[in-house]
């Protein structure tokens, strides 16, 4: 079921046409280390803007018009597409990079990557995620079938352990339970909290967990409460959530994540593609011309932006300071995200904040509502 990453995991180097990225060259770009953070506190400077590669390892994905991202579904194409967004990525600046056992061939792309480019552990951060397979054998079209399956065990947390670590070590930073829900009953497993506990202990891994759907705060709020047992300090590190303009629900316990010292990551915040042009909705109309008015009045003689960056550094410039995930799926997408740096610093500048309080009150919808039209996206 699994064929096809297992053959990305044995495709040659030579795919990639890029030769390796100088070492002279990791510094940051000038718009990238205007607002650089020390992200894990891990050593490495970092923009608030990362890539996530849910779009990239495998050739079905929720995104709006994800299907004509991809000239080509073959692993081998697939692969080449992936080196070239993480090469546009890196030049943009961009240092975290963010995987998982069910996004495909993920792991596999983004290892053969730093590989090929001679990459070293302390030029950047490195995070993946267990809980969930991937399912979908390199298939769009599953008849029903799910993509992905989720299993919030001990002995899955050892056996994805296992693989991420022998793709991407020495480079993994972060390790993240995928998509905790209080139904999953993940954050009462005592069994895998302890095991979470010893990775950290034993690897020096920072340990993080993912949250999706309207109880993301509550999640987040008991995981504050999971504490380890040899020193009683929080198990968790870092929280990665679903927050852009349109739900932001999750803001309240995220900053209270953040008062009390964990990182925060932010993942959708372009919503999948319904924060962009792609986004034919009637009702998301008001939205995006709310946007529009804020990358125009933003935008400094001719260099304007788009309204996927708008929403990016809406993102950054929350109180709770996170790292947010570009999904970019082509080269152009991860160029365009990229503007979101140069936003940033204007968004809080004095007299910034009136206007992006009327954008967010225009974009805001109920959480319900929210997480139902997510749900409903196709696979394409």
């Amino acid at each position: 079921m699994l064929a096809a990453p297992a053959a990305a995991a044995r495709a040659h180097h030579a795919l990639s046409p890029h030769p390796k990225i100088n070492r002279t060259r990791r510094s940051l770009s000038s718009r990238a280390s205007q607002s650089s953070m020390t992200f894990l506190d891990v050593g490495v400077d970092t923009p608030p803007l990362g890539l996530g590669l849910a779009a990239l390892g495998r050739p079905g994905y929720i995104n709006l018009g994800h299907h004509t991202d991809l000239p080509s579904k073959t692993v081998d194409e697939m692969k080449v597409q992936a080196f070239a967004v993480l090469d546009a990525g890196w030049d943009a600046g961009v240092r975290y990079f963010d995987a998982a056992r069910s996004y495909g061939a993920s792991e596999v792309f983004l290892a053969e990557w730093l590989a090929s480019r001679g990459i070293p552990p302390s030029a950047l951060v490195v995070g993946s995620k267990w809980g969930y397979t991937y399912a979908a054998n390199w298939q769009v079209d599953t008849g029903g079938a799910p993509h992905e399956v989720k299993e919030h065990t001990q002995e899955n947390l050892e056996r994805q352990w296992a693989q991420s670590t022998a793709l991407l070590s020495p480079h993994l930073r972060l390790y993240q339970v995928h998509s905790a829900t209080q139904a999953s009953g993940v954050l009462g497993n005592a069994e895998v909290l302890r095991g979470l506990e010893r990775l950290k202990a034993e690897h020096g891994v920072r340990i993080g967990l993912t949250l999706s759907g309207v109880e993301q705060g509550d999640t987040l709020r008991a995981a504050l409460q999971v504490r380890t047992t040899s020193t009683g300090e929080l198990l968790f590190d870092c929280v990665q959530a679903t927050w852009n303009v349109m739900e932001q629900s999750a803001g309240d316990a995220l900053l209270q994540a953040h008062h009390a010292g964990l990182h925060v990551i932010v993942k959708e915040a372009l919503a999948n593609g319904r924060l962009t042009r792609r986004n034919k909705s009637h009702s998301a109309a008001p939205t995006l011309a709310a946007l529009a008015d804020v990358a125009t009045s933003l935008s400094v003689g001719g260099d304007v932006v788009g309204v996927d960056a708008v929403a990016l550094a809406v993102a950054m410039a929350q109180p709770f300071r996170p790292m947010v995930l570009s999904g970019a799926a082509t080269v152009e997408q991860m160029a365009s995200n990229a503007g979101a740096l140069q936003l940033l610093a204007r968004l809080r500048e004095e007299g910034a904040e009136e206007q992006l309080a009327g954008l967010l009150a225009v974009a805001k919808v109920a959480p319900e509502a929210y997480w139902s039209e997510r749900q409903a996206l196709a696979w394409n």
